[in-house]
């Protein structure tokens, strides 16, 4: 006949293991607090779908045509090339325009407010009112990150 013996909850186990044992209770229950206490600041806002004209979107610009396009000013004197298209943080579009050197050799990049340029002839024509080939190279460089 096999007799069982009560021990009390401290015969069960030794120190270091009920240590660790009210560690990772703890730890759990503050996990649970933090967790339910973040839910509300992560709940998922709703998005609103806006239907757009399609027809006036693909009547549009298309970057990947546009790039590679020269710039003038109205002068028709090249200004540059547009190199690319960068929308901001703030959602603000700017036109990369790569200007001076020969072939490449010697030009740096500038940054110019999409809206300022004038596009025209479907794309194949962009003018930079009221610049000249001074005031785009005296323009600071623009670096890609």
């Amino acid at each position: 006949m096999r007799v069982r013996q009560n021990l009390n909850s401290d015969e069960r186990f030794t120190g270091a293991q009920r240590r660790s044992g009210f560690r990772y209770l703890t730890l759990l229950l503050a996990s649970a607090a933090i967790s339910g206490a973040l839910a509300p600041r992560f709940a998922a806002a709703e998005v609103e779908l806006v239907v757009v004209d399609v027809v006036a979107v693909a009547d549009g610009y298309r970057a990947s045509k546009l790039r590679g396009t020269t710039v003038v000013n109205p002068k028709n004197e090249k200004l540059g090339e547009l190199d690319d298209l960068i929308v901001g943080k703030d959602r603000v579009l700017f036109a990369i325009i790569q200007v001076g050197g020969f072939l490449g050799l010697g030009s740096h990049l500038i940054a110019v407010p999409y809206s300022s340029l004038q596009i025209s002839d479907g794309g194949r024509r962009i003018v930079l009112p009221g610049a000249t080939k001074e005031q785009v190279k005296a323009l600071p460089e623009f670096k890609y990150r």
